[in-house]
């Protein structure tokens, strides 16, 4: 029997769909819903903060004054541009969604919030805040994992939200260019109308902005197949600190005309200036695409797996994720809970496997996969596994992989890293980091006495090695925080990786950057820095430390 016909065993019944936060299901063809063996942070220069033990607050910074606001207001074009608590248009609780980050780890306390609605807006308000000596935290969706987009004190928030027009699409190039504060699936929604695709996925697409993603310079699930952001954006408009906008949106593929500077504020994560509008590259959507997912008996399968999938099925390759039983166990709980129960696996294992392609001819793409598959069934690289039949299991199956952060999040408090090391060494961080917990008494598993740790997920990209650890924990507590860090810091380190591959550093990773990057490397960052915010009032207690 073909194989794509054995992996179609069991229809699939339809998951109802939800409003998801932060993750949002997927559709098929149309928009969808060197280091030593031993490395301490005392031998990288790197200091270590824990939760309570954020960095204090710049005694040179001006304090936000209702006569801040007075003057604020008179900049902005709508009375509800400028929210604050010190002259009782908001209150605290209300403000809470800016201050504190989705995780409700961060907490900020930044009485005033402004939500400019044009660029020169943004300008003005840069600029007297830069006169006064008044600290600026950007922020898009306020989706980050960092707590990058956050306040650590009382910063002002300037929220992108109204700055969401889309300025134009050229077919023919495939160019777009939009503004900073549009939504990334809304973005997609617009392309697909003309047939193209927004080269970036993530699950947080419903809710994060696209200058968000550029300032953290996000990966996500299409990075496989269309590479990072740094490829494919063209251009961008940028404030900086004193308020000079910086009118970089080149729609061009090649200019070689001095410093490409652009890819300075790509990843800058709103430190050297915020970026208010973006030129990127889209290119044509796949009309044909196919997921499948299999269970495995080890990560050892899913490597071979990966390697085949590549060399068979070549250029329609459009995603290979991975995740680990205790992945799977979480989503599955969370279905359970939702009245999602549903059996998808015959056979179980210790880990998943999605594959995704998308392509322009059906005939020649599913000739391919179904060889794909006929292959691993037949060598028994697999032990299971689910072939989509149409769009809505094709969403099934990607919410296996896609509500894995969100069920770990029903699950409890989690603690969430993001790293990237050579593919072959990716989940033995996860093995290091279950036996560290175990070690220090906190991790609850087969038996053990309840602990305040209740599960350790591991799952990620395979195509550029970025994996995702999550910790589900009771609660936050530094006591279970100083078991994790610096230790997942060092382990990383110790594997020639990065210890963020996606999410930026944010306040959390700020003080560890002396694992990734080396005493050159920061100084010439610290820099850069001065260079453009010399008073440092842009993103203040992040990124640098």
């Amino acid at each position: 029997m073909p194989a794509s016909r054995v992996l179609a065993r069991a229809a699939i019944r339809a998951l109802p769909r939800r409003a998801l936060t932060p993750s949002v299901a997927r559709a098929a063809a149309v928009p969808r819903a060197s280091a030593s063996a031993s490395v301490s942070a005392t031998q990288l220069g790197t200091s270590v903060r824990h939760g309570s033990t954020l960095p204090p607050r710049h005694s040179e910074f001006t304090k936000p004054t209702a006569e801040h606001i007075k003057d604020l207001r008179a900049i902005l074009s709508a009375p509800t541009s400028l929210l604050s608590t010190l002259d009782g248009t908001a209150t605290e609780d209300e403000l809470a969604s800016f201050n504190d980050d989705w995780m409700n780890k961060y907490h900020g306390k930044g009485p005033i919030v402004v939500k400019p609605r044009t660029t020169e807006e943004v300008s003005k308000v840069m600029k007297y805040c830069y006169e006064k000596g008044l600290a600026i935290v950007p922020q898009g969706g306020n989706t980050g994992l960092v707590g990058g987009s956050n306040p650590v004190h009382d910063e002002i928030i300037l929220n992108l939200t109204n700055l969401n027009q889309i300025r134009s699409f050229d077919p023919v190039s495939g160019v777009l260019v939009a503004d900073a504060g549009v939504i990334l699936e809304a973005a997609d929604h617009h392309l697909a109308e003309k047939g193209f695709i927004f080269p970036l996925d993530l699950g947080a697409k419903g809710s994060c902005h696209i200058g968000g993603n550029v300032a953290t310079n996000a990966g996500g699930l299409r990075l496989l197949r269309y590479g990072s952001l740094h490829g494919s954006v063209l251009g961008l408009e940028v404030v900086l600190p004193d308020g000079t906008i910086w009118e970089g949106l080149s729609k061009l593929r090649k200019d070689n005309t001095g410093f490409d500077i652009k890819q300075l504020f790509i990843g800058s994560e709103g430190t050297i200036g915020i970026i208010t509008a973006i030129s990127i590259l889209c290119p044509r959507r796949p009309s044909a695409m196919n997921v499948a997912v299999f269970s495995l008996p080890s990560y050892e399968a899913v490597q071979k797996v990966y390697a085949e999938a590549k060399g068979q099925l070549g250029e329609i390759l459009s995603a290979f994720e991975f995740f680990d039983r205790q992945s799977y166990a979480l989503v599955k709980k969370h279905q359970e809970e939702n009245g999602g129960e549903r059996k998808v696996f015959e056979t179980e294992g210790d880990f998943y496997c999605l594959i995704e392609t998308g392509g322009s001819n059906a005939e020649h793409d599913e000739a391919k996969l179904s060889a794909l598959l006929e292959h691993l069934m037949e060598n028994e690289m697999v032990l299971d596994g689910v072939l989509a039949q149409d769009s809505t299991q094709f969403q099934s199956l990607w919410q296996l992989r896609e509500l894995v952060p969100e069920s770990a999040g029903k699950a409890g408090s989690v603690y969430k890293y993001d790293v990237s090391v050579p593919v072959g060494k990716m989940y033995s961080l996860v093995e290091k980091m279950r036996t560290k917990l175990r070690e220090g008494g906190v991790l609850e598993e087969d038996g053990r006495p309840e602990g305040p740790i209740r599960a350790v997920a591991g799952y990620g990209h395979m195509g550029d090695g970025n994996l995702h650890i999550n910790i589900v924990a009771n609660k936050y507590t530094d006591d279970v925080e100083k078991i994790i860090e610096p230790y997942i810091y060092e382990i990383v380190a110790e594997n020639e990786g990065s210890i963020s591959a996606e999410h930026g550093l944010g306040v959390m990773k700020a003080p560890y950057i002396g694992y990734s990057k080396n005493e050159t490397s920061i100084e010439m960052m610290k820099k850069i820095k001065h260079l453009f915010d010399p008073k440092g009032l842009l993103n203040p207690y992040k990124y640098i430390v």
